[in-house]
C-alpha cells in the first residue's frame, strides 16, 4: 500500500503593511538616542563612582570602609533593613490579602493610604515623625518624661524607613492576586483545609515570585534611602549615620575616596538588585 502524500505548507511570516513600517533611520535613531542617554545617566556616573573609589589604590580603598564610622554605618543600614523588610513583608501579604478577598468599609481609604509614601516627599515624611515625636512635637513632652528617644535615635531612622517602604510589597501583590481570583483557594476550604493550610499550599506557591520581587525592592530602599533618614537622624557619628547619610558627610568634610568607597557599595546593591530583579522577571514571563 503506497503511503499517502500529504502536502506540506510553510509557515509564512506576516509582515506588517509597509505604510505601518518605520523607516531604517527612524529606528536606529531612536535606539541610538536611548543608548545615549542610558550612558549619560546611567553607565557614566556609576563609573565615576567606581574609578573614584579606586583612584588612591586597592589599600587606600579598603581603609576606607574599614574606619569606624563607616563600618557603624553598614551596621546601622543592615540593622534598619532587617528590621524594616520583615515587617513591610508581613503588612504588605496581610493588606493584599485583605483588600483582594474581602469586601470591607473603608478599603480605597486603605488602599489610597498604601499609595500614600509614593506621593509625599521623603523629607516631608521625616518631618512629620519630628513633628510627632521630637522634643517640641505631640508626644515630645510624654516621651520625655520616660525617657525614651525616638527622633535623633535609631527608633527614628526605623520609623521613617518603615514608612517610605511599606508600599513595594503591598503593591507588587494586590494586582497579582486580584487576578488570580479565589477559586483555588475557596476549592481548598471546601476541601476541608485549614486557612493556614490554604495560605501556604495553595496561596503562598502562586505569589511567591512576586513577594520576592517586592521584598527585593523594598530591601533596595530601606537600604539606600537618604532623605526621610537624614531628617530624623540628627547626623551623629558612630551613632545615627546610615551608609547614605555617611557617604554625604564624608564628602562634605573632603574625604573624597571615603565618600566614593561607601557609594561603591551602595552602587553595587543598584546592580545587584537589578540583576535580581531581571531574573525575577524572567521567571515570572516563564510561567
Amino acid at each position: 500500500m503506497s503511503a499517502i502524500a500529504y502536502p506540506v505548507h510553510e509557515a509564512k511570516t506576516v509582515e506588517r503593511p509597509h505604510a505601518l513600517r518605520d523607516p531604517d533611520w527612524v529606528r536606529w535613531s531612536l535606539t541610538a538616542v536611548a543608548l545615549g542617554i542610558i550612558v549619560l545617566f546611567l553607565c557614566l556616573p556609576l563609573g565615576i563612582v567606581i574609578v573614584e573609589a579606586f583612584s588612591k589604590g586597592w589599600q587606600t580603598y579598603w581603609s576606607a570602609l574599614t574606619q569606624p564610622d563607616a563600618q557603624s554605618a553598614m551596621q546601622l543600614t543592615l540593622l534598619t533593613a532587617l528590621i524594616t523588610v520583615p515587617l513591610n513583608t508581613v503588612f504588605g501579604v496581610a493588606a493584599a490579602w485583605a483588600i483582594t478577598r474581602f469586601e470591607f468599609r473603608g478599603k480605597s481609604l486603605l488602599t489610597t493610604l498604601i499609595d500614600l509614601p509614593f506621593s509625599v516627599s521623603p523629607v516631608i515624611s521625616g518631618l512629620i515623625f519630628v513633628l510627632l515625636f521630637g522634643a517640641q512635637g505631640w508626644f515630645g513632652e510624654w516621651l520625655r518624661a520616660h525617657d525614651v528617644k525616638i527622633i535623633f535615635a535609631v527608633p527614628g531612622i526605623i520609623l521613617a524607613t518603615l514608612f517610605i517602604t511599606f508600599p513595594f510589597v503591598a503593591r507588587e501583590l494586590i494586582p497579582l492576586m486580584q487576578e488570580m481570583g479565589s477559586e483555588e483557594e475557596e476549592a481548598a476550604l471546601s476541601l476541608g483545609a485549614s486557612g493556614w493550610q490554604t495560605f501556604l499550599m495553595v496561596t503562598l506557591p502562586n505569589i511567591k515570585w512576586a513577594l520576592l520581587y517586592g521584598v527585593l525592592l523594598c530591601n533596595a530602599r530601606a537600604m539606600g534611602e537618604f532623605g526621610a533618614v537624614s531628617v530624623v537622624s540628627g547626623h551623629i557619628r558612630s551613632l545615627t549615620n546610615t551608609l547614605p547619610l555617611h557617604v554625604e558627610v564624608s564628602y562634605n568634610e573632603y574625604d573624597f575616596v571615603g565618600a566614593f568607597a561607601s557609594a561603591s557599595l551602595l552602587a553595587g546593591l543598584a546592580i545587584v538588585t537589578l540583576v535580581l530583579k531581571s531574573a525575577l522577571e524572567w521567571r515570572q514571563g516563564r510561567r
